[in-house]
């Protein structure tokens, strides 16, 4: 009997250990195995206590945390200070913070990434469809009107007979979709209520229309095109939370509007351009980013912006390869906007490529000053082999390896046929060359062919000059392999949501 009672106290101290703080449990890798076990579906965010994106999600994060609670659910959130963790940190890949991992039924081996936004409904909305039907049963007109008026977009299947092909194809497309809650009914007084006359599905939403009808073939990919089309506002502000659902979702088209939110004509601009956002809709997503925010001055930067020139237009494909594009006219009225569109939807318009003019000392130090006005000049000059850092001035990696270059530079200052060289690739772009992070190395060997190669060796003085030795082979990769993960372009914008700071050296 003493033994079992020490086994059990034992089990009820381990139990305690798992701490909370506003509903959320607090983890360490000491009790992370015993949190899995007394709580199988959790949600587990990795944070750094610095990371300002971090400090951002905490009321929100809380605000699932205690609404699963309060309701009773045994879904739970918790959080773990990855500074401090660092090895339980490295055990589930995470690189940025915050990164949030959904671990199901006590299974440790692959949680799922969160992937939905950053605000308590669609926390909540996310976990629901991970843990409980696709779509809910609601057998009475409050528990319609309850979902419609508890979310932000809610879409209601109505159909008389629930096991109809109608119905079916409905809850396939409801499986498909993580951040938006669906609901089913056959309730005659559901019908009437909603004067919905015949099988169908509703799309309801607390801005634009208010709700949409669907009106096509009841088919999983039809629905699931209709809702991709009407889940998000004409026109949408880029913030924090919103961030996800605009890079995370199927519309990969953005035109962007930079406008100071406090500027007297910002309602006139935005009545200009969501007129425009009309005729676009489900092929071009319309956001606007208040240009005075301190967190969006990257991504102005990133455009070739400054505060002093918004308002400003900017149209962006974030398909493979990252392409940006820029209006002829400045003026901000809703026929140049369809007009630019337009062109854009026809393939017509040539991508806007920024350049710095040529410094007039750029090959007077060691290491050589590329521009997107020299670029192409130098380094398929084919009698030289060219070795570029493409870096962006804000980049802690590319702060750290400028030393290392410098050296390399002089190393090879007076080299007959090989040169050492960089370039700001926030402000200069190349059509022949794709940088998706930073720094990127990239070798172009001499020649007519205009070959390529990605450095991928160490970033020491020693590796980059055995690589050089070598004709780029020790050390090098095809272009286009991947790398290491640096501070990545393709990524900026949703960095304004996520701090991306790796986690090992680099």
């Amino acid at each position: 009997m003493l033994k079992l009672f020490l086994l059990c106290t034992l089990a009820v101290l381990s139990r305690a250990d798992i701490g909370e703080e506003d509903d959320v449990l607090v983890l360490k890798k000491s009790n992370f195995e015993e949190a899995l076990k007394a709580h199988p579906n959790i949600l587990v965010e990795f944070y750094a206590p610095w990371c300002g994106h971090c400090k951002a999600l905490v009321p929100e994060y809380a605000k699932a945390a205690s609404m699963l609670k309060a309701e009773g659910s045994e879904i739970r959130l918790a959080k773990v200070d990855a500074t401090e963790e660092a090895e339980l940190a490295q055990e589930y890949g995470v690189r940025g913070y915050p990164t949030i991992k959904f671990f199901k039924g006590g299974d440790k081996e692959s949680p799922k990434e969160y992937s939905a936004g950053r605000q308590a409904d669609d926390i909540v909305n996310w976990l629901r469809k991970r843990t409980g039907p696709a779509a809910a049963t609601l057998g009475e007109v409050a528990e319609v009107e309850s979902m419609i008026a508890g979310n932000e977009v809610a879409v209601i299947g109505f159909f008389k007979d629930v096991e109809s092909e109608g119905a079916k194809a409905f809850l396939n497309a409801a499986e498909a979709v993580d951040d938006v809650p669906f609901g089913i009914t056959s309730n005659d007084a559901v019908f009437s209520k909603f004067e919905v006359s015949k099988d169908g599905v509703v799309l309801f939403k607390k801005f634009d229309e208010g709700r949409n009808t669907f009106d096509g073939e009841l088919s999983k990919a039809d629905l699931l095109a209709f809702i991709k089309a009407n889940q998000l506002p004409l026109v949408i502000e880029f913030t924090e939370q919103t961030a996800p659902k605009i890079f995370g979702g199927e519309i990969k088209s953005h035109i962007l509007m930079f406008v100071p939110k406090a500027a007297p004509n910002f309602n006139e601009k935005m009545v200009e351009f969501k007129k425009a956002s009309e005729g676009f809709k489900g092929k071009i997503l319309f956001i606007f980013i208040d240009s005075e925010v301190d967190d969006n001055q990257r991504i102005l930067e990133f455009f070739g912006l400054k505060k002093e020139e918004c308002p400003a237009i900017r149209l962006i494909t974030l398909e493979d390869e990252m392409t940006k594009y820029r209006p002829e006219s400045e003026a901000i009225t809703a026929d140049n906007i369809v007009a630019f569109c337009t062109l854009f939807t026809e393939g017509k318009l040539k991508p806007h490529l920024m350049s710095q003019d040529i410094p007039e000392d750029w090959d007077k130090n060691p290491v050589r000053v590329l521009v997107g006005k020299n670029f192409e000049e130098v380094v398929f000059d084919p009698k030289k082999n060219v070795f570029v850092e493409f870096y962006a001035p804000w980049c802690g990696h590319c702060k750290q390896l400028d030393p290392i270059w410098t050296k390399l530079g002089e190393k090879y200052q007076d080299s007959a046929d090989i040169v050492v060289a960089k370039m700001d690739s926030t402000a200069n772009e190349i059509e022949t060359v794709k940088v998706h992070s930073f720094p990127t190395l990239k070798f172009f060997p001499a020649g007519d062919e205009h070959k390529v190669v990605d450095y991928n060796g160490e970033r020491t003085l020693e590796g980059f000059t055995k690589f050089l030795e070598s004709g780029g082979k020790d050390g090098g990769a095809p272009a286009g392999e991947e790398g290491e993960e640096d501070e990545g372009i393709d990524k900026l914008a949703q960095d304004s949501c996520m701090c991306m700071q790796g986690l090992s050296s680099h």
